[in-house]
């Protein structure tokens, strides 16, 4: 409120807040105050854009695909929450988008049986009375179950932990999608679910990769794989010019989107189908 009268027109950008807070206070001032929070807004901007790009290129409409997440903090649950978003806007109802994705944590996939859940990852939860018919004997459904059920066609990391994607995993996934995207997002490099050089040998050189952190592009089998960096500098800069230049005075969800899609206009597989997903 201090800033807000002292600067009624500024535009604050959130960062680093703590999972538990991040999420509650973006949406207690959205609506009161022009204000963005990077981590969760950006993040989820530029990924809904590079899965626009990709989702074209390995054929279809993002609506289409079924997706996985592993880690759903602020992040995941926000880039989530985008995913539906787009995916509405491109035809599915509320409920048919909310089906096709699937977010997973370190206590396995979200269900509506699950405990102890924060009040952001409920609306993402998937009915536990719909897995019946899973072939698992767990009752804590791990990544590995998910990905071996779901046979999605994304698979994004924003979980902090690195190697999670095991080969089993990446190898389980080509076997039902022959154009994988992977996006191991989370940074620095020492804490990526997977490496790119290794999802491109365990898919085969099958699979679309984007990354959180940056990393050299991929030599396999004498073909060089570029690997396109999932970078937020895409979206942030963009939306703070455009909020001063239009006198916005707040920053909305078809906002955001519109930036996802522009991003995608502007990806060099739309040209070039060994291209990166993002522009360099």
């Amino acid at each position: 409120q201090a800033v807000k009268q002292r600067w009624p027109d500024v535009l604050l950008q959130f960062e680093d807040f703590a999972q538990k807070n991040a999420m509650p206070l973006l949406n207690r001032y959205r609506n009161e105050i022009c204000s963005f929070n990077d981590d969760i807004q950006g993040t989820a901007a530029v990924t809904v854009g590079t899965l626009i790009a990709a989702s074209r290129a390995a054929g279809g409409q993002l609506s289409e695909k079924k997706i996985v997440f592993l880690g759903a903090g602020s992040a995941g649950c926000g880039i989530a929450e985008m995913i539906i978003a787009q995916t509405q806007r491109e035809g599915l109802s509320e409920e048919a988008a909310r089906q096709k994705v699937f977010m997973v944590d370190r206590f396995g996939l979200l269900t509506d049986k699950m405990p102890n859940l924060l009040p952001f990852q409920t609306k993402l939860v998937q009915k536990r009375e719909n897995l019946s018919d899973w072939d698992t004997d767990s009752d804590v459904l791990s990544l590995l179950d998910v990905v071996r059920n779901v046979k999605p066609d994304i698979l994004i990391g924003v979980s902090g932990q690195t190697g999670l994607f095991t080969e089993e995993i990446i190898r389980e996934m080509h076997k039902h999608c022959p154009r994988p995207i992977v996006m191991p997002l989370s940074n620095p490099t020492s804490r990526v679910e997977a490496t790119p050089q290794d999802i491109i040998a365990w898919t085969e050189g099958n699979a679309l990769v984007a990354t959180g952190s940056p990393f050299n592009p991929v030599v396999w089998k004498d073909k060089i794989y570029p690997i396109a960096q999932c970078n937020n500098a895409f979206i942030f800069p963009g939306i703070g010019l455009g909020v001063i230049a239009s006198g916005a005075s707040r920053i909305t969800d078809e906002m955001l989107m519109s930036a996802s899609e522009t991003l995608a206009q502007y990806s060099p597989l739309v040209l070039n189908d060994e291209g990166l997903v993002l522009p360099e």
